[in-house]
C-alpha cells in the first residue's frame, strides 16, 4: 500500500516550505530542488513527483530556478529550499507578541493528524492481509488534509487588505500547543487558550473519536495542519471577529502567568506540547 502518492509528495513538499514564508508575512518566489533517488524509482515515478511540484508552483506563483539530482543507494531524499521576499518593516517574527494581544488561528485543527491515523490503520491492515481493500470511505477530508495541505496565502492577502500587521506569527507544523509555546517563549510572554474556541471540523472530531482520542487533544497536539497561528493587537479585533476562516482562541498574558488552557468549566491547566519533537530521541 502506497502511503503517499508521489504527486502528492511533490505538492506537499513545496507547500510546507511555502508555509514558512507566509508565516513571516512574506511571499514565496522561487524554489531550488535537491533530489537523490535509488534505481528502484522509474522515470514515470519521478515524472509524477515533479508533476506535483509543478502544480504547487503554478498554484502559488513560484518559479523553479534550479536544483541537483543524484543517485542514492536506497530510497528517496527530497529537499526543497524556498526563497521568499517581504517588506522589511512588515516581516513578522515569533518574538513580537504583547500582553493582551489576541491569539488567532486559521482554518481548523487536527485534521491532518486524523488523516494520518486512518492511513496508518489501513497500512497495518494491508500488511496483515495484502488482499484487503482500503476502507477510506467517509475520510476524504482528513486524508486530503494529510496528503495535500495548503499554505496560508489567502490569510496573508486578507491581513494586507485589512491593514493588519500581526505582532507574532508561526505556521502549525508540529501542533497548536507546540507553536503557541514557541511564540510565548520567543516573546517572553504567557497566554490563555480557551479549549471551547478551538476550531475542529466535525469529520475530524468523528475520526479522532473512532481512535478514542478527544478532538481537543488532536487539535492541540496533531501536526501538519499548516494553518497560521498569529497574534494581533486588540485594536484590530473588529477587523477579524467575523472573518471567515479565522478563529480567536485566546490572548497573550504576562510571562508570570505561564501558558494555560481554560476549560469550558472555567478551570485552568498548564499548556504542554505533546506533538512531534524533531530533536527527541
Amino acid at each position: 500500500m502506497v502511503y503517499t502518492p508521489l504527486k502528492h509528495l511533490g505538492y506537499k513538499a513545496c507547500v510546507t516550505n511555502f508555509s514558512d514564508i507566509y508565516a513571516m508575512n512574506g511571499t514565496p518566489k522561487q524554489i531550488v530542488i535537491s533530489l537523490s533517488v535509488s534505481s528502484k524509482y522509474s522515470l514515470e515515478a519521478l515524472e509524477e513527483l515533479y508533476a506535483g511540484i509543478r502544480i504547487a508552483c503554478e498554484k502559488y506563483g513560484v518559479d523553479i530556478v534550479g536544483g541537483d539530482t543524484t543517485s542514492s543507494k536506497s530510497g528517496m531524499f527530497l529537499s526543497i529550499t524556498v526563497i521568499g521576499e517581504g517588506e522589511k518593516d512588515k516581516i513578522v517574527k515569533r518574538s513580537g507578541a504583547k500582553p493582551n494581544d489576541l491569539i488567532c488561528v486559521t482554518g481548523d485543527l487536527g485534521a491532518a493528524y486524523a488523516g494520518l491515523l486512518v492511513l496508518q490503520r489501513e497500512k497495518a491492515t494491508f500488511l496483515g492481509n495484502p488482499n484487503a481493500q482500503p476502507d477510506l470511505d467517509n475520510y476524504d477530508y482528513v486524508i486530503q488534509r494529510q496528503l495535500r495541505p495548503e499554505a496560508g496565502r489567502k490569510t496573508i492577502d486578507f491581513l494586507k487588505e485589512k491593514n493588519i500587521l500581526p505582532t507574532a506569527m508561526i505556521d502549525i507544523s508540529d501542533g497548536l500547543a507546540s507553536e503557541v509555546l514557541h511564540i510565548c517563549k520567543e516573546s517572553h510572554r504567557g497566554c490563555e487558550l480557551y479549549l471551547e474556541k478551538l476550531p475542529i471540523d466535525y469529520q475530524t472530531a468523528r475520526t479522532l473519536e473512532e481512535f478514542n482520542i478527544l478532538p481537543e487533544t488532536g487539535a492541540l497536539n496533531g501536526g501538519e495542519d499548516y494553518e497560521l497561528l498569529f497574534t494581533i493587537d486588540q485594536k484590530d479585533y473588529e477587523k477579524v471577529k467575523d472573518a471567515e476562516g479565522i478563529s480567536i482562541i485566546g490572548y497573550i498574558a504576562d510571562e508570570s502567568l505561564g501558558c494555560k488552557i481554560v476549560t469550558p468549566q472555567n478551570t485552568t491547566m498548564d499548556l504542554k506540547a505533546q506533538g512531534f519533537d524533531h530533536y527527541k530521541n
